[in-house]
């Protein structure tokens, strides 16, 4: 679930508190291009007020008249389609031939949405299980490595809560700014600094930040595909103690601060102290981030999360897109 599906919910919340009726979309399968993926949410208040987004604005106009027309007035789920030709997906701003089908449900009590976000708010993973037949719903801990929608005849099973993991070790002023923009970005943020002078100052809501050892962290972090680690120290005895453990993991990221020529002896005390491979230093992102001129914290933050979203989907880049060292004073 990302941050634009999360406020969705919270503002049905507040309609429902309000004692409007609401109905939900989600996003249960699309054909060819989509602006949305599966999973995605959107919410049409009963006097035809939207939030959230499933496409470039035509669904949603569409929404909003039937619900004003009373087309939307459902007692249980239902499917719906938009886009099936290409004159009809133009016509709601689709890609030439996509089509996109959403789950509608009339809330109400049953539909547990209050408990839902009480459960997210606690940065918890939720498993919600939607009876196609009656709108019940039942919340359950979500599975490790779970799909993140699956429907049948019966049920609608959505998966909720961070959907990625970002492990971060220092807590100084640039951990700020990339905590708080990859919070948006659906990860799930941990923290470690074991230095008080740094812990002690640091506050950021929806982190956790732990003063253990590095190599302790990430050992219990354990890493996988949907994991990143990302080592700001700038201190060779914190940030080595992350790598060699999170260069062994299937963590999809592992970066580091620091200049070009501070990553070449990194990597020789990572192999001669530490015994990590050649393979395994490859994976090795340093200096971090991607090569955008970046000067000041929020920048060089913004750098790392944007090559972390490249590894995320797999786009290959260039030589001169990464980061060659020699880039400002800071040269992460």
């Amino acid at each position: 679930m990302d941050n634009v599906d999360l406020d969705v919910i919270r503002q049905v919340v507040a309609w429902r508190a309000a004692g409007r009726g609401v109905v939900l979309g989600t996003v249960t399968r699309t054909w060819g291009s989509a602006p949305r993926p599966v999973g995605s949410m959107v919410a049409v208040r009963d006097d035809g007020r939207i939030a959230g987004s499933v496409s470039g604005g035509c669904i949603e106009d569409d929404l909003i008249t039937k619900v004003r027309n009373g087309a939307l007035s459902l007692t249980h789920p239902g499917l719906q389609r938009w886009g099936v030709g290409a004159e009809e997906a133009t016509r709601f701003g689709l890609p030439c031939g996509g089509t996109l089908e959403l789950m509608l449900e009339p809330l109400s009590n049953a539909s547990m949405i209050d408990e839902l976000l009480a459960c997210l708010d606690r940065g918890e993973r939720v498993c919600r299980t939607l009876d196609l037949a009656t709108g019940a719903v039942v919340l359950s801990p979500a599975l490790a490595g779970a799909d993140l929608l699956t429907l049948d005849e019966k049920n609608l099973v959505t998966h909720h809560g961070p959907q990625w993991r970002l492990l971060i070790i220092g807590a100084g002023q640039m951990t700020q700014y990339l905590a708080s923009m990859a919070l948006s970005l659906d990860y799930q943020v941990l923290i470690c600094d074991p230095r008080e002078e740094y812990a002690d100052a640091f506050r950021l809501a929806g982190t956790t930040l732990t003063r253990e050892m590095p190599d302790d962290v990430v050992t219990a972090f354990a890493p996988d595909g949907h994991s990143a680690v990302v080592a700001l120290t700038h201190d060779p005895k914190l940030d080595d103690l992350a790598l060699m453990e999170a260069l062994k993991s299937p963590a999809f990221y592992v970066g580091a601060i620091g200049s070009r020529v501070n990553q070449s002896k990194r990597k020789a005390r990572l192999a001669e102290h530490f015994g990590l491979t050649s393979a395994q230093l490859v994976r090795l992102h340093g200096p971090v981030g991607l090569h955008i001129g970046a000067r000041t914290p929020p920048e060089i933050a913004l750098s790392i999360l944007a090559h972390m979203t490249a590894e995320r989907y797999g786009v290959s880049l260039s030589g001169s897109q990464l980061r060659s060292g020699n880039e400002g004073a800071c040269a992460v």
